[in-house]
């Protein structure tokens, strides 16, 4: 926003710099929080430290600091724009006049519109690895935790201005799956739900009936003890014939996995998500089997599979560590059968080798934290020099008040119930409201809402802490809510419908030279910071940082609503000023809630 001036004051300090021979440490700008003016900051804190090490300064370091600061000062001498500038405990301090930076704050946001905030581009890919369940179940609402995390942050890395892919990694093998293909097979042939919810559901039911009729029961007798082990003779003779590429068993995988990948791709698009990449476990498995070669030959694995062991890397030899961190982990098994951890090598180097990724994103549960270290860990003895920059989003279990959600036992709560059950509540109160607005206007409406509702209950809690989901949190509308949020943008919109002027096209004349009220520079302020939180969380990979920042900028803009007098105004210069802070709050906030994955309604 003032890139201009802090550009051409950086220039005069590293031309101070250099011909003064200081060696400058990166400049790192922070704003200064308003105290009757606004401005920015950078320290000389770090620069004096680096000088005092190259054995130059001979002063302390905080004196030395203040010493350059006040040199600086007196190189910048006046720059336009700028009301004055101050050396104070080694920092520099430049400072605007009231009214030019608030002037300056909305006319960037409603010139920028859409692409305020956007970060400048980056020279990087970043590819975010999420909305991977596994296939022959339904999606419930932990996978619907993952998503969210992974869309927001794709969101932010691209807007902060990282070339962004988004992929999905469904695990489309193993025992589970060949657990709901046999009971198919055996039971239900033929049989085939209408719906593609319908379908993706019923196949995790009939996981949960499979599971109870191969698992040991108490006080079983022998004729039951007998027929579970027939049934699972069963299962693992059609897991061999899968693995041997039998036709028939194929051919049933790829039919039933059709199902669990159709409402997958259904849930994606209510949640607006579209994926770029569609990555399978299935396809890595044998090209992994090759890795597996490769990592013998480079003697980063041992194979002790002659000794009837397995194919294995000690991690922490390898590495040269002393004390154990990353362990001693298996590729391939004595079978010749790979793991998890064989088929990610095996993603990554398609990662890296195919599609140029810079930065890998893994959004995948904390349980699986020194599962990935690991795999990075082995990608590095590998050689790949993007595994300096894979980075584990773990996020916490999403459980339920009467304990942990369980697949095989059919205690999950699906998404698409939630869903529909957060619509469903939205639109009974709005029919009551709003009378006036068609009912398919009303089911859109609703639709906005209740997903918003949905979505920041996901994200308003930090993703490494575990979540208990109640419904009834998730849904309400009051606190630190989605609908909150939206709220602040619908009450915008109505002070800017008053006028009958679109806020796209509403310019009027306007400036701040008056004596601005406390909610007024607070609601400035609060837009101000929306670049730099878009920074710190995409730097962080914290979509938290941008949920507690749309909530905080909400909150800010409710009070203004509820104190400032923006229609009634008789100043016209005052009303003129404050309508387009409006329009610049409303654009904001659009932007915040765009980056969270969740609508911005006309009215509610």
């Amino acid at each position: 926003m003032f890139n201009q001036e802090q550009q051409l004051i950086e220039t005069k300090i590293k031309e101070f710099c250099a011909a003064n021979d200081i060696p400058l440490a990166e400049l790192k700008w922070q704003p200064i929080p308003f105290s009757g003016e606004w401005g920015f900051a950078t320290s000389f804190f770090q620069t004096a430290a680096n000088e005092a090490r190259a054995g130059k300064g001979g002063k302390p370091v905080p004196q030395r600091a203040q010493e350059m600061a006040e040199q600086v000062k007196a190189q910048i001498g006046s720059v336009d724009g700028i009301s004055r500038v101050d050396a104070v405990k080694g920092y520099l301090n430049l400072y605007f006049s009231t009214s030019a930076y608030a002037r300056r704050v909305v006319d960037e946001v409603l010139a920028s519109r859409l692409d305020f905030g956007r970060g400048a581009k980056k020279n990087e890919t970043v590819m975010v690895e999420y909305a991977q369940p596994n296939t022959h179940h339904s999606f419930h609402i932990g996978h619907a935790r993952n998503t969210i995390l992974g869309e927001t942050l794709a969101r932010l890395v691209e807007f902060a201005g990282f070339e962004t892919i988004r992929a999905s990694y469904p695990g489309d093998l193993g025992l589970g799956v060949i657990t709901v293909m046999w009971i198919y097979e055996k039971f239900y042939k033929g049989q085939e739900p209408e719906g593609v919810h319908e379908r993706g559901q019923w196949l995790a039911k009939l996981y949960v009936e499979a599971t109870a009729l191969l698992e040991k029961q108490e006080n079983e007798t022998p004729e039951q003890t007998a027929q579970r082990e027939a049934y699972d003779a069963e299962r693992r003779e059609l897991y061999r014939r899968w693995d041997a590429g039998d036709e028939a068993a194929r051919n049933l995988w790829r039919e039933t996995r059709e199902w669990s990948l159709e409402e997958l791709r259904d849930v994606l698009d209510m949640l607006d998500v579209k994926i770029d990449v569609w990555f399978y476990e299935s396809d890595l498995d044998e090209p992994s089997k090759v890795i597996v070669d490769e990592l013998i030959a480079k003697d980063i694995a041992t194979d002790e599979r002659p000794q009837g062991g397995a194919v294995i890397v000690k991690i922490d030899e390898k590495l040269g560590l002393t004390k154990e961190k990353y362990r001693t982990n298996i590729l391939l098994r004595s079978d010749g059968t790979t793991l998890y951890l064989t088929k990610d090598l095996a993603l990554a180097k398609v990662k890296f080798e195919k599609y140029h990724v810079d930065r890998s994103i893994y959004v995948v549960d904390v349980r699986q934290s020194m599962h990935l270290q690991q795999a990075f860990a082995i990608l590095k003895l590998w050689g790949f020099p993007q595994a300096e920059k894979c980075y584990h989003l773990g996020y916490g279990f999403v459980s339920l008040p009467e304990g942990a959600m369980s697949a095989r036992r059919g205690r999950v709560v699906l998404f698409k119930d939630v869903a529909d059950e957060a619509v469903k509540r939205v639109l009974a109160v709005e029919s009551e409201k709003s009378g006036d607005i068609p009912a398919n206007e009303r089911e859109r409406i609703a639709y906005q809402i209740g997903m918003g509702a949905l979505v920041y209950s996901m994200l308003s809690v930090d993703n490494n802490k575990d979540i208990v989901f109640d419904i009834n949190e998730a849904l309400s509308f009051d606190g630190r809510t989605g609908p909150y949020i939206q709220n602040a943008y619908v009450r915008a919109n109505s002070i800017l419908k008053k006028v009958q002027v679109p806020g796209s096209s509403f310019q009027v004349s306007g400036s701040f030279d008056y004596d601005l009220t406390r909610h007024e520079i607070e609601l400035i302020e609060q837009i101000s910071r929306f670049p730099q939180a878009v920074e710190q969380a995409a730097n962080e990979y914290r979509p938290l940082v941008m949920a507690a920042y749309a909530y905080d900028l909400a909150n800010t803009f409710h009070s203004f609503y509820h104190a400032v007098n923006v229609m009634q105004t008789e100043d016209e210069k005052i009303r003129n000023a404050r309508l387009q802070l409006v329009m610049a709050a409303k654009q904001t906030i659009e932007n915040a809630l765009r980056l969270l994955d969740i609508q911005a309604p006309e009215v509610m």
